[in-house]
């Protein structure tokens, strides 16, 4: 047989490792090898003597014509440049990886990281013109994170594409390698199963390793969702939610807040969707937490001392906040009682804090993108809105706790923009005309008589003009979607995205042919750069331009998790 190529190793090369972190190398070999053609050094050492594990032939991967070489949960102590070759007969395959220590003694003693699924610039500026009002070109009043002092760009492509979803953007910013799109922990391998990739320490296994702090997870989606997710999960695929939910028991995080119980629940269970009879939420009382299943629920369990609460608040994802709090549509009347971000940051506030170690706790704001995706724009942005109103919960927690990072950044964009306003009362019935661009776009009339911070109604006379810059077929309305969620577009008989008819009669709605493929329901991603904000401790290491996994090297930094040894 002839000599193979190592066509792959993983970590892929430029990886930054965490000193001291387990992680798995993986070389995949381009064809069937011999075991005795094989070799893998890391600067010139055999692999497995460098990274303390044993070393793992597999002759044929399942699905594959070919060899790999696996090492499980192996981890590199010094800090320093390593250079991995695999060899395989004459052919090489080399990487080199950057293994980093961190800072001697801890900046902080609790980090606050909030993720805006999709936040782009534009939600921003809607989200200040629509909650706070504008006057002569000058914003009536800011949002809670328009005062961070530290910011940097933030670059957020995939290892497989430049386009992007929650799941790998997220997971480079909880375990500091890029991944693949759907990816959560792992290097996408070659192979179908998608939880035998090779896997990646997360901030929750880092900090369940090396400190005795506590972790909090919130989300008004899912909490098995992509984001959330990314804090504990190792798969190739994110819809793997049930399995999700067993990554979630393995790390026990302190606090767990949003929705998706029917993945806890035994499929005996109405409603469950597992297919097993694990009853995970009978697991998570069985360790000691307090289960919250609606608002009052959680504020009883705030008064608990067990220090460890489970609130599941939907079967799914949470209602916005436009139909929680005002129109009451959605799914609010089968789930009347659900908490909002502010009431769910609050909780995990209070209950982490207890902790004398301090805590790392993630909050995701996450219809800001599930609006975006179907340009649902007012209720994207008053998503955005309820959003700052969580930062401001966290800042005047630092008040009397400021030895907290606090950052507040995105995912990912979505390709939003604001051009002007949608004025009523101009003449026509075209609404398309009705759209006021440079001088003729005025300002918005929302009111904010209501002291909520909201605007008193989304479905005010002249308002935002917020169009999306990639969409399936669909009839723009001009109008918000008052009725519930917009549903811009619908399968027909040969399974393609064609336009909603239920908005076609809609006065002055416009069909807009579509620029993505017919198989897109809705918008999607953007790869614009994210912008981050920092403040705290540890901020100042947030500047210019960064890719999402640098990001993990300051919060590991910020908490000393690998003290270098000079």
């Amino acid at each position: 047989m002839s000599a193979a190529q190592a066509t792959t190793v993983y970590p892929l090369d430029r990886a930054t490792i965490l000193a001291g972190s387990p992680f798995d190398l993986k070389v995949e070999f381009s064809s069937i090898v011999k075991p005795d053609e094989v070799t893998v050094t890391i600067n010139g050492e055999p692999a497995d003597k460098v990274l303390g594990k044993s070393l793992q032939f597999v002759e044929k991967e399942a699905g594959t014509e070919a060899s790999a070489i696996l090492i499980r949960a192996g981890s590199v102590a010094k800090p320093g440049t390593y250079t991995v070759e695999a060899k395989a007969g004459t052919e090489t395959k080399s990487v080199t990886w950057e293994v980093f220590g961190t800072s001697a003694a801890p900046k902080a003693k609790n980090i606050i990281f909030f993720l805006g699924d999709g936040l782009s610039v534009a939600h921003r500026t809607g989200a200040r013109i629509m909650a706070k009002g504008m006057t002569e070109g000058k914003a009536d009043g800011r949002l809670n994170m328009d005062d961070f002092e530290r910011m940097a760009f933030i670059g957020t492509s995939a290892t497989n594409a430049i386009a992007t979803d929650s799941a790998n953007t997220m997971s480079a910013y909880m375990t500091g390698h890029k991944t693949a799109v759907n990816a959560l922990g792992v290097y996408a391998d070659r192979t179908k199963d998608s939880l035998d990739d090779p896997k990646v320490e997360t901030i929750a296994e880092a900090l369940r390793r090396t400190t005795k702090k506590a972790i909090g997870v919130v989300s008004t989606a899912e909490v098995e969702d992509a984001t959330p997710a990314a804090v504990v999960a190792h798969t190739r695929l994110r819809a793997d939610k049930a399995a999700i939910v067993g990554m979630f028991y393995d790390v026990k995080p302190d606090v767990i807040l949003g929705g998706g119980s029917a993945y806890f629940l035994p499929k005996s269970t109405p409603g469950s969707k597992r297919k097993d009879d694990t009853d995970y939420i009978k697991l998570f009382q069985d360790a000691g937490y307090t289960l919250a299943t609606d608002k009052a629920g959680l504020k009883a369990a705030e008064g608990t001392n067990t220090g460890k609460i489970l609130g599941l608040f939907h079967t799914g994802n949470m209602d916005v906040t436009l139909d929680r709090e005002f129109l009451k549509k959605g799914t609010v009347a089968k789930f009347p009682n659900q908490p909002g971000l502010v009431d769910m940051t609050e909780a995990a506030l209070g209950q982490l804090s207890k902790n004398a170690d301090g805590f790392f706790l993630m909050v995701e704001g996450a219809s800001i993108d599930k609006m975006s995706h179907p340009m649902d724009w007012d209720r994207a942005l008053v998503e955005t809105i309820e959003f700052d109103k969580a930062i401001g919960v966290a800042k005047e927690f630092v008040k009397t706790h400021p030895d907290t990072l606090i950052v507040v950044t995105g995912d990912h964009t979505h390709g939003i923009s604001i051009v002007g306003t949608v004025d009523d009362d101009k003449p026509g019935t075209e609404m398309r005309e009705k759209v006021g661009v440079y001088a003729d776009a005025g300002f918005p009339n929302y009111e904010h008589k209501n002291g909520t911070g909201y605007p008193d109604r989304v479905d005010v006379s002249r308002r935002l003009a917020v169009f999306a810059s990639n969409f399936p077929d669909y009839y723009e309305t001009f109008r918000p979607k008052m009725d519930g969620p917009f549903e811009p577009a619908v399968q027909n008989e040969k399974k393609e995205y064609v336009a909603n008819e239920a908005y076609k009669d809609v006065p002055g709605a416009v069909l807009r042919v579509g620029n993505l493929p017919r198989s897109a329901d809705t918008a999607v991603h953007a790869v614009d750069d994210v912008v981050l904000q920092a403040s705290g401790p540890g901020s100042d290491a947030f500047k210019g331009y960064m890719e999402q996994s640098d990001v993990y090297r300051i919060l590991v930094d910020t908490f000393a998790l690998a003290p270098a040894q000079n």
